[in-house]
């Protein structure tokens, strides 16, 4: 495909070992550094807090910034799993899996660039709440103070994630299979898989998973049209931004946030109600970043 032309030189470095046994272990290796490196940090956490019960309330909840902070490192041990792998397995650099730098850095700016601009017309146009107001979590002076760590932990985490899922996994795929269908569908499917969270969304778990199945493609389908990971990580920073340090829900994860929407993961139907608007909002995005690196 034409629109997928750089996509061939961000999968190279994985055409020297292409096996899908390479893959497979790879992925098995990856998994168990990131468990056991995850383990390890967390026990390490929560000793140093074994004598603070809320400390340790906190960190099982996201419910502050040093809790969300710490949350939010662990996804590194993702990357440094999958890392490994591609050394072990593929013998190829960390690097290889971020695709040609310079491309990242010009695509991460204009996609970045697009994004917030759609983010603001969205800030500014009607309406202002979600039918009922805006709940404040945070003063507004705290939250600028904490802004760039904020930016940086969210960063380190969408970052994690789309190096073993459009870095690594969709790399290695590619360099086997030449259908899109095997290298975009299926690490989506593994990120949608990763999301499901029964005993938080209730009802609306599966409706969430289908969400993050859907950005997932998306985000596959920005990384072949620009050759590196560029665009999905800025997408993928900017959203979770939105939903981290600007108006989170109410209960877990919400530590970083100026605002707390009017309702929760608990309340079903209003949940509901919004995810067609997250669909939605998700589109624009992902239309936004296609302009943005459109050649």
């Amino acid at each position: 495909m034409s629109a997928y032309r750089l996509h061939e030189g961000f999968i190279a470095p994985a055409r020297r070992h292409p096996a899908f046994w390479r893959f497979g272990v790879g992925l098995i290796v990856a998994g168990f550094v990131y468990l056991s490196l995850n383990q390890i940090y967390f026990q390490t956490v929560l000793g140093l807090g074994s004598n603070d019960p809320q400390f340790l309330t906190d960190i099982m909840t996201g419910s502050t910034p040093l809790a969300m902070y710490i949350l939010l490192f662990g996804f590194v041990f993702m990357a440094v799993g999958v890392g490994i792998s591609a050394r072990l397995l593929q013998d190829r650099s960390f690097l290889s899996l971020f695709g040609p730098l310079p491309l990242l850095r010009r695509d991460f700016r204009l996609v970045s660039l697009a994004v917030l601009s759609v983010l603001a017309l969205v800030l500014v146009l009607p309406p202002w709440d979600m039918g009922e107001p805006y709940v404040p979590n945070m003063a507004l002076g705290r939250w600028l103070t904490l802004l760039v760590p904020s930016l940086v932990f969210i960063l380190l985490q969408v970052s994690a994630e789309e190096i073993v899922f459009r870095g690594y996994i969709q790399q290695q795929l590619a360099a086997r299979f030449r259908s899109p269908w095997v290298w975009m569908v299926l690490p989506s499917v593994l990120f949608a898989i990763a999301h499901y969270q029964p005993e938080t969304a209730g009802e609306n778990a599966l409706l969430i998973v289908v969400w993050a199945g859907v950005f997932g493609i998306l985000m596959a389908d920005l990384t072949a049209r620009s050759g590196s990971l560029g665009p999905a990580i800025a997408v993928h920073l900017w959203n979770n931004v939105a939903a981290m340090a600007v108006l989170s829900l109410p209960g877990d994860l919400s530590g970083l946030a100026l605002y707390l929407a009017p309702f929760g993961m608990d309340d079903t139907a209003a949940l509901r109600a919004w995810l067609p608007v997250d669909f939605a909002m998700m589109l624009v995005l992902w239309l936004a970043a296609r302009v943005a690196i459109r050649r």
